[in-house]
């Protein structure tokens, strides 16, 4: 059991990002003094957002500028600090050089991390924001795991450098953070894994995130024939963001904690949108049929592969969240208002339009 002090400041890695602005302001409006690491701490665009909300919280804000991919870039931010949140990773799955872009900023940005909580004697526990992508590489695998679901004990063995490289490097970045936590006795680890992550960007310019695609293709008339019946988990931004403070605040956490609300699909999460949005945006009220994906899908997307179509669409996707809720008390948001929230910001920056 490790006890955090919360009159001691925590340190951020990549403060500004979607999910990491969320656990910012948890924490301010707890009243703590958040060290936030920030590749550079004068670009408002970037950071203006989290000055706004910490001008509104009981808690101090503090930038320090640090590059993931520079060794002990943290130290500095985070003496005095006894928990250690390390959100910054790429998340593009668009990448030329999968090794270079991908892999090599992952593992590397996680070892460079834990390192300088090896030498920075304040650490107590470090809380790393993994994936489910570390338990899993298509919806497929997570009904052939054990008992027909994925839980903490399931590793992804099924991604590869050629084949989802994404998965990949949050397999290999989660293995070498246990690898370097297990190589010393002063901290403790734990992992966070979420499954997709939506709703809304505290951050409004933050609008070029994997989800907001995701969205965009929901809203925008790509999907209006027909949504696949991809399987995917879901998770909201704002419960992960709770999921991260409890995490590091809860004596006993401990492990790896699979982050995610609903076990569901492409359409199912157009649907939900239906009731709100039906009428004005060319919203999927369909299942489009596999056959059809395997003809068109490479043609209009390369991550659409045939092998990607066979084992992700049409296919369920489970994953057993027991831990979390019972560990650490978590519930989540209804999809119905993730979803919602989420599509509204899309609507008011005007990235989709109503037909």
């Amino acid at each position: 059991m490790t006890q955090i002090d919360p009159s001691k400041p925590v340190l951020v890695t990549g403060a500004n990002g979607y999910v990491a602005s969320w656990l910012v302001k948890r924490l301010l409006d707890e009243g703590i003094t958040v060290h936030a690491a920030v590749r550079n701490p004068d670009n408002d665009k970037k950071v203006g957002h989290l000055k706004t909300a910490a001008a509104a919280a009981k808690g101090q804000l503090k930038f320090f500028k640090a590059d993931l991919l520079t060794p002990h870039a943290y130290k500095e931010a985070m003496e005095g600090c006894e928990l250690v949140y390390h959100t910054a990773s790429p998340f593009v799955t668009d990448v030329k050089n999968p090794q270079k872009d991908l892999i090599e900023p992952a593992e590397q940005g996680t070892a460079n991390v834990l390192q300088s909580a090896n030498v920075v004697a304040s650490v107590k526990r470090v809380v790393v924001t993994s994936s489910c992508a570390a338990i899993y590489t298509d919806a497929i695998d997570t009904v052939n795991a054990p008992g027909g679901r994925i839980t903490e004990e399931v590793w992804n063995s099924t991604a590869s450098v050629s084949y989802q490289p994404y998965s990949y490097s949050k397999t290999l970045a989660e293995r070498k953070a246990w690898e370097i936590s297990k190589a010393q006795n002063r901290w403790d680890l734990v992992t966070v894994n979420p499954s997709l992550v939506l709703g809304p960007a505290l951050n409004p310019h933050n609008t070029t995130s994997e989800s907001v695609n995701i969205l965009k293709m929901l809203g925008d008339g790509q999907m209006k024939s027909g949504a696949p019946k991809m399987g995917i988990g879901l998770v909201d931004v704002r419960d992960l963001a709770e999921a991260h403070y409890r995490a590091g605040y809860v004596p006993e956490a401990q492990g790896r904690y699979i982050t995610s609300a609903h076990n569901t699909d492409f359409l199912a999460m157009g649907q939900e949108l239906l009731p709100k949005y039906g009428d004005r945006f060319p919203l999927p009220k369909k299942a489009l049929p596999k056959w059809l994906l395997m003809i068109v899908g490479p043609m209009t997307n390369k991550l659409f592969t045939r092998r990607f179509i066979r084992n992700n669409v049409n296919v369920p996707w489970k994953a057993d969240n027991s831990k979390i809720k019972r560990e650490l008390k978590m519930e989540f948001k209804p999809m119905r208002e993730t979803m919602e929230d989420a599509f509204q910001v899309l609507v008011d920056e005007g990235i989709v339009k109503a037909k």
